[in-house]
């Protein structure tokens, strides 16, 4: 009996091991983007505009996020009456944080700007990844909290690597991580996404996204409203002279 149990459980194991290796990586992109609303809905997407709240040491502070859908994204986030600004184009980046005493718009560091770049596109590094020129490769499967998610990495044209994981049971994206240097540190900045809702355009974003720099510190941004296709200026892009 206890032999039958024993080839039972291997069994098991094995057609859930057959499983696993079954799925192909354009298998497993595809159904993500299904999860995200699906390629065409996101084909129709020129831009997202997003009011929340980040929550940094139990205090929270008012945000928007704007985006051109592939030529621009802006972050405004309101720290005790000042404004820290992030800027990614299709062309550069620049920032202006005047908690960091950079009350004028300066242009960002080639790495930085890398890493952040492929904000300005509505869909995530994923959506239309082999038209972008990147490479995306199946590492396995892991666990992100108590869900079982596919790893996936994901190597852009300029080799920045960043590693994500789809959940297996719907879809989503549950984390991003991703290498960067954070006052003259190497950190992995991880970014956790839960709270997934439909918005009325019919495209799914998750509501709550949680980042973690390293041991440095960590921010949560909470999503108050998210508008799709509303009209951008494309001048907001542009780094004050």
């Amino acid at each position: 009996m206890k032999i039958a149990k024993l080839s039972l459980i291997s069994l098991t194991a094995l057609l859930s091991s057959m499983m696993v290796q079954s799925q192909t990586v354009d298998e497993i992109v595809s159904k993500h983007l299904d999860a995200e609303g699906g390629k065409d809905k996101l084909a129709q997407v020129t831009s997202l505009y997003e009011e929340t709240s980040v929550s940094v040491m139990g205090n929270d502070n008012p945000s928007t996020i704007q985006i051109l859908n592939g030529k621009g994204f802006r972050s405004e986030i309101e720290f005790n009456g000042q404004k820290i600004i992030q800027c990614y184009t299709d062309k550069g980046g620049w920032v202006i944080n005047p908690m960091q005493g950079a009350t004028d718009a300066t242009a960002m560091p080639d790495e930085q700007y890398k890493g952040g770049r492929d904000q300005i596109t509505v869909g995530g590094p994923l959506f239309n990844y082999q038209a972008k020129g990147y490479k995306v490769e199946l590492l396995g499967k892991d666990k992100v909290g108590t869900s079982s998610a596919f790893k996936l990495k994901v190597t852009d044209t300029s080799k920045v690597e960043t590693t994500l994981f789809i959940d297996e049971a719907n879809y989503n994206l549950l984390q991003l991580v991703r290498k960067a240097n954070f006052n003259g540190q190497d950190i992995d900045i991880v970014i956790t996404y839960s709270d997934y809702k439909k918005t009325d355009f019919g495209v799914t974003i998750p509501y709550t996204i949680e980042t973690s720099f390293g041991d440095q510190f960590s921010l949560t941004s909470s999503v108050k409203k998210a508008e799709f296709n509303k009209g951008i200026d494309p001048k907001v892009f542009e780094m004050p002279k």
